[in-house]
């Protein structure tokens, strides 16, 4: 087979002029093979050294390669730890920039660096040949997809409501689907899933990660695999698991892409880049470790050992030019040819250390915001590692938003407990502006939950007062214990009617906060229609029904429900006070003679500065107003009953409700209530009124 030096770019495999050309970075790898392959568990069917090593590229271009190719790379040089080179030529690699795969992992004492007898000593290397079965191969595809007319819908921030879904766990137990689309990429962009998307008043989609996600051993011991997704191993192929059909591949997940934008729908993907599925010493060599181990990870002082704040064993080394080159050319693959509308970033304090520290300038921050591409998507930071200073809340720079995990913790304690959260709480309405509104930030800049992936689900957070993590093996160790949950009485399951609609009060509680708190909310996937895993808060491992969406057999108090998150989410849509584009400081609002945001205790005056400082009170009124109107928020976190005097402008003052979360009705048909008139809040329970058209 003919095969010329070809050009060092771009890295990977490119179809043109007749054949492929390749090119993989390596800068201290002594010879690189390309491995072709006719089937996925077939043998090799020619073995060719890339002629060629231009700045840190071997490359080289092959006559006769189409689209289809089953290809791998074999990569020698120096096994010395100490010096953080890992190179094993018995090991057949994947392309870091494979766009798609054929064939499936499957683990094997040679898929290690070692053998099994060299655990006592694991930096020996394992001297036998690989079996065709154990890696998958990478495959060329062509990438072509007509997108016709549709566009990227492009939705406000101030109008971005995000639901966080699994592509599986969200269609797998869907009866009006096929067998062959459920837990697939074409069934999760059905008619029936994009419906009950529109019914919530949905924006956006934010799939857990879709990258080549590789089981970890000790989880496949137990029975188990990593459902969640995130160990990632390839930065540009679509998870495997979720075709419906292996002929189609990158066409599928762009058609997904595709339909969901026809419904006005933005897609969001979750990606890894702050480690790999390699791990530690001890994990498998699979593609970077082989290629370069020296110059893709943070290595500890000693070379030997890897420098992890992930928890995960390794952390890309993005301060590398190559590493971020990878990165970049990853987002604007899936952001260009894949049309997707942004990213959210797992444990993105990894991603943003200049050498060992968090840095604002970090050279990965400073590279995305300058990119004309990436600039136009939407950027989610989970701003905290497990390493060093690593929870930098606040801290990202403009343009970025932030998951707000104190938002979380505050709501949960205030609904939970009331008193002694006052303050917090009241943060947590206007969007934690002290953490946020600075650089020319906007209230969209933090990204309110209640309930997220990994921890409780909304149903279970009412319902469990301890994690129930037996399932994953690990002795109920696993999972926070930080959960700020309450079974409202009982452990578990119950029939006792009091508990019941006490819980049911505590979901709306939660979902009205959400949904009247300035900032942007995400809901997590069948908290609307009450879905539980039993009180399992870290269900990463669980890929079966104590994951998936029930859609069958819903419980009354759940449809009940589910109708009330509707309800609210048309009032946030219709009320633009609910969806500022401005934090809220107490300025006067225009010629109203009001201020933007009042705070209000139950007698109808206006807070004081002692009045947040006293520790007993657990309830809260704010009123925000702007030129044509307000939006009353009353909130009672105490178990008794409260009366509230209402905010009084004069004569006209007339008070609607809208929503009460004790009888569980939105848009109630029953008389306004005059200004410095009583009303009394429920116990655990919230009201939101409006005054004229805000």
């Amino acid at each position: 087979m003919r095969i010329e030096e070809g050009r060092p770019f771009p890295l990977g495999a490119t179809c043109r002029d007749g054949g492929a050309n390749f090119a993989l970075f390596s800068a201290n790898a002594e010879k690189v093979e390309l491995c072709l392959f006719d089937h996925p568990q077939g043998p090799e069917v020619a073995r060719i050294a890339l002629p060629e090593y231009t700045d840190e590229v071997w490359h080289g271009f092959v006559a006769g390669i189409a689209p289809g190719q089953l290809y791998g790379y074999r990569v020698y040089g120096p096994y010395e730890p100490r010096r953080g080179h890992r190179f094993n030529s018995n090991k057949l690699l994947l392309d870091p920039y494979a766009r798609s795969y054929a064939g499936k992992f499957s683990w094997h004492p040679s898929l290690f660096g070692y053998s099994l007898e060299a655990k006592r000593a694991p930096d020996l290397t394992f001297d036998g040949r690989d079996s065709a079965p154990y890696v998958p191969k990478c495959q060329i595809v062509s990438g072509q997809f007509d997108w016709g007319s549709v566009g990227r819908p492009r939705i406000p921030w101030s109008k971005t409501f995000l639901y966080e879904a699994h592509v599986k766990g969200m269609t797998k137990l869907h009866p009006e689907l096929p067998d062959e689309l459920r837990g697939t990429y074409a069934g999760l962009c059905s008619s029936e899933v994009i419906a009950h998307l529109k019914s919530l008043g949905v924006t956006s989609i934010k799939l857990l990660p879709v990258h080549q996600v590789l089981d970890e051993r000790v989880l496949i011991d137990r029975g188990l695999s990593n459902y969640w997704g995130y160990n990632t191993i390839s930065y540009f192929s679509p998870s495997m698991r979720y075709f419906s059909n292996s002929d189609s591949k990158l066409e599928e997940f762009k058609g997904m892409v595709r339909l969901f934008h026809e419904a006005g729908i933005e897609v969001i993907l979750d990606v890894v880049f702050n480690h790999t599925a390699e791990g530690n010493q001890f994990g498998p060599t699979i593609s970077f470790r082989g290629i370069d181990n020296a110059s893709y990870y943070k290595l500890a002082n000693n070379r030997r050992y890897y420098f992890d704040t992930t928890g995960c064993g390794n952390t890309l080394e993005l301060t590398h030019p190559r590493v971020m080159q990878l990165v970049m050319d990853s987002l604007r693959y899936w952001a260009e040819e894949c049309q997707i509308d942004g990213f959210r970033f797992d444990l993105a304090v990894a991603l943003a250390r200049s050498g060992r520290h968090f840095s604002q300038n970090a050279s990965f921050l400073d590279t995305v915001m300058q990119d004309p591409v990436l600039t136009t998507r939407k950027l989610f930071a989970e701003p905290w590692d497990l390493g060093e200073d690593g929870y930098q809340l606040g801290n990202f720079p403009p343009r970025w938003t932030e998951w707000n995990g104190k938002y979380r913790d505050a709501v949960r304690s205030y609904w939970q407990s009331g008193k002694g959260h006052v303050q917090d709480f009241a943060r947590c309405l206007l969007g934690w502006g002290d953490l946020f509104d600075k650089h020319g930030r906007r209230p969209w800049a933090g990204v309110n939950f209640v309930t997220v992936h990994d921890g409780f689900t909304l149903k279970d957070l009412v319902s469990y007062s301890e994690k129930h993590n037996e399932a994953n093996g690990e002795d109920n160790q696993d999972g926070t214990d930080d959960n700020r949950s309450w079974n409202c009485g009982v452990e578990g399951p119950t029939d006792d009617p009091a508990i019941l609609d006490l819980r049911d009060r505590q979901r709306r509680n939660y979902i009205l906060t959400l949904l009247v708190s300035q900032g942007t909310p995400m809901l997590q996937m069948g908290d609307e229609l009450g879905r539980t895993q039993n009180g399992n808060n870290n269900a990463y491992c669980q890929d079966n029904e104590i994951s998936w969406f029930k859609w069958t057999e819903i419980d009354p108090r759940d449809l009940a429900f589910y109708e009330f998150v509707k309800g609210l989410s048309r009032l946030r849509e219709r009320l633009p006070l609910l969806r500022s584009a401005h934090y809220l400081h107490g300025e006067m609002a225009g010629e109203t003679g009001l201020k933007n945001v009042t705070w209000f205790r139950m007698d109808g005056a206006e807070m004081a500065e002692a009045d947040w400082h006293h520790h007993e009170m657990a309830t809260l009124g704010m009123m925000l107003t702007s030129a044509t109107g307000q939006v009353l928020v009353l909130c009672n976190g105490h178990f008794e009953d409260v009366s509230h005097v209402m905010p009084d402008f004069g004569e006209s003052t007339q008070w609607k409700l809208l929503a009460d979360t004790f009888r569980g009705v939105t848009e109630p048909d029953e008389p306004a209530i005059g200004g410095g008139r009583s009303v009394i809040i429920p116990a655990r329970s919230a009201l939101l009124f409006q005054h004229g058209d805000p």
